[in-house]
């Protein structure tokens, strides 16, 4: 009885109810999750000035990229969650899991390194402003020391949204938002640590999040599917070459995305301090709203994972016509929110009216990628569901690569149109991964394909 109360089957039911409900609690915890560099930003751009805006938004970026690179494997270990419970293969869930525990942990003290080893580099090649560069090292190396924290949830979040149970996510990452709200205030308001105060608030409400996590499945290790056993965190060679064949075009397109945003940076970097305040308070706000929307894909995910390895494709193929439909709606939700409130939304992170008055030009730019992540949510979540790495790989280095580092050069630079170009290359490259990928899926081909259930 406990299994039922924690993984769910979504191989039969109302398909619009089923999507609709699980995805608003990961729409909640998506947004939660965003808040913790949000509220660093807010506070540190209101109690610092512009160039701590500037560091922590320079810092977050490239940390994200690590913590994107975990989830892009954590995601793989949610595919083969889904498509274990969807082939009635529930006895697999141990390897699955201790496979999945075991890489994320290496993984990511792998990256901790990188950040720490080489941050002084890392810091001069995406063009830090001088008058920022200090603090960005400081937030960079607080952050980076506590990446298996981060890590370590988004590894057990992925497991539970594999089982269908988008709740418990929702609960940890409040608990986290909480603690680093409060810790914010604190250290960075009242006790006057600058961005010092606001990377340890962060990692310590993520640390936070992550043991309560552990806690709660320790509790429940039956109905989990995990025994928690020493020798259950082995790395078995099937289930670790499963994830990282999945995984790596996964971890590789969000690592592409996060590297060129780099670029994209460095670039805008070069125009002025101002405009890299702008740029990072704005690709805050689109990350708010894009992170919300993304609530959908991650819903729809283990929905077409468990209907593909249950042979039920008519069923997979309406939850990605359910998700374009849902994603429709948010996206012009959004960017009507964006037209009517956009200045409001930059006012609220600077009180720097050169920050304001750019503003402007970025809302107008990065509008423009609002249609094409309303495809991604669908045509993403069903590539990434039937475990087609081959097509994941090509579209990351289209979508993270050749477009957003080229098209941000003809815009910004060839096309001279400044930081104006710079944002629209860099939203435009979206299109390069929803088109080829909704014409995939209309094709139809991948019915052919067999399944990963298969191979367990």
């Amino acid at each position: 009885m406990q299994s039922k109360r924690i993984s769910r089957d979504f191989t039969q039911g109302s398909i619009p109810k089923q999507l609709l409900f699980f995805a608003l609690p990961f729409m909640a915890s998506n947004a939660m999750q965003v808040l913790y560099s949000t509220v660093d930003m807010i506070i540190v751009g209101h109690f610092v000035g512009t160039d701590g805006l500037s560091a922590v938004s320079q810092s977050s970026q490239i940390l994200n990229f690590g913590v994107m690179m975990c989830f892009g494997f954590s995601n793989a270990g949610q595919v083969l969650v889904s498509q274990a419970l969807g082939s009635g293969k529930r006895k697999e869930l141990n390897p699955i899991i201790g496979t999945l525990f075991s890489l994320m942990v290496l993984l990511s003290l792998c990256l901790t390194a990188v950040f720490l080893l080489g941050r002084h580099t890392i810091l001069d090649l995406v063009n830090v402003p001088a008058q920022a560069l200090g603090m960005a090292e400081e937030y960079l190396v607080i952050c980076g020391a506590g990446l298996f924290l981060t890590a370590g949830y988004n590894m057990v979040s992925a497991v539970l949204r594999g089982m269908g149970d988008s709740r418990r996510p929702f609960y940890f990452i409040c608990i986290a938002s909480v603690i680093n709200l409060l810790l914010d205030l604190l250290l960075t308001g009242l006790m006057g640590m600058g961005v010092a105060g606001a990377a340890l608030a962060t990692i310590i409400g993520q640390g936070a999040s992550f043991l309560f996590a552990l806690r709660y499945l320790r509790r429940r290790k039956e109905a989990f599917g995990f025994d928690f056993r020493k020798e259950s965190f082995r790395i078995e060679k099937k289930y670790a070459r499963m994830i990282g064949r999945l995984g790596t075009p996964m971890a590789i397109q969000s690592g592409c995305i996060n590297l060129s945003m780099l670029y994209v940076n460095s670039l805008i970097n070069q125009v002025s301090l101002e405009a890299s305040a702008t740029f990072g308070v704005g690709v805050r706000i689109d990350d708010i709203i894009n992170k919300i929307s993304q609530g959908i894909q991650h819903a729809a995910l283990p929905m077409i994972s468990q209907n593909i390895a249950a042979r039920r494709t008519d069923r997979a193929r309406r939850v990605v016509m359910h998700t374009w439909l849902y994603s429709g709606a948010l996206t012009i939700f959004f960017m009507g929110l964006y037209l009517v409130f956009g200045k409001q939304l930059f006012m609220a992170f600077s009180a720097d009216p050169a920050v304001h008055a750019m503003s402007g030009e970025f809302i107008a730019a990065i509008l423009w990628m609002f249609p094409a992540l309303a495809v991604m949510r669908g045509s993403s979540a069903f590539i990434q569901g039937i475990g087609n790495a081959k097509l994941s790989m090509v579209l990351a280095l289209l979508d993270g690569v050749v477009l957003r580092i080229g098209l941000s050069w003809l815009f910004g630079i060839v096309l001279n149109w400044g930081f104006y170009g710079f944002v629209l290359g860099y939203g435009a490259a979206a299109y390069g991964c929803a088109v080829p990928g909704m014409i995939y899926f209309l094709m139809g081909r991948w019915q052919k394909r067999k399944t990963l259930s298969d191979e367990m």
